[in-house]
């Protein structure tokens, strides 16, 4: 059992990777602080039940993503503002992954992820399905392994494996249709063609 009387002295130092975390989920500044300010409550109040030896930074990341499942996704106010902080560091923005490489080709590929915007990255992340979007985030971004995310989320590595899959296949999607859409690249998929074409000649009319 940990001994409270070091708390601050052990959790603070994560301050900053949680309120990180917490802007990525709430998307807003106000509350990723109200969010950050619970989880240390709720941590102080159960460190004695911390098992010393063990990972504090993911004990408190589940803290932090329980605390924002259960309290804040219902009232969040509405973004003011989008963090990029640490957005490139995102998988996507390192690479658009193996299957939509394979299709498009690397040139292709360099083509389109040196198009994208890192909002664009941002707006693609940010519609993704909460459950999808956070598994997405904590691996991603926060750089936690397969057992740590399930241990987080209290759920199966085997769930978070294919949340993961799930999550990083729509926005390899989301990503690439905004490149046909827009021109940047060609479609490998004939079914998606139309649509680009259309775009591409609205706004050539414009």
């Amino acid at each position: 059992m940990a001994d409270q009387t070091t708390f601050a002295e052990q959790a603070m130092v994560y301050m900053d990777q949680l309120y990180s975390a917490a802007r990525r989920m709430t998307r807003n500044a106000a509350d990723a602080e109200d969010l950050v300010q619970e989880t240390y409550l709720r941590a102080y109040r159960g460190f004695g039940n911390f098992q010393q030896g063990t990972n504090l930074r993911a004990w408190l990341f589940r803290i932090l993503t329980n605390a924002f499942i259960n309290s804040y996704r219902s009232k969040q106010r509405k973004p003011k503002s989008v963090d990029l902080d640490g957005i490139e560091d995102l998988y996507l923005h390192q690479r658009l992954g193996g299957d939509t490489k394979a299709a498009l080709g690397a040139s292709a590929e360099d083509v389109l992820m040196d198009s994208i915007t890192e909002s664009q990255i941002v707006d693609a992340l940010e519609s993704l399905p909460e459950k999808y979007r956070i598994a997405v985030l904590l691996a991603d971004v926060e750089g936690f392994s397969y057992k740590e995310i399930a241990e987080i989320l209290d759920v199966p590595v085997g769930t978070v494996m294919s949340r993961l899959h799930r999550g990083r296949k729509t926005l390899q999607k989301r990503l690439l249709e905004l490149g046909i859409n827009r021109g940047w690249v060609d479609s490998p998929d004939p079914a998606l063609a139309p649509a680009a074409a259309g775009a591409r000649d609205s706004e050539a009319k414009q």
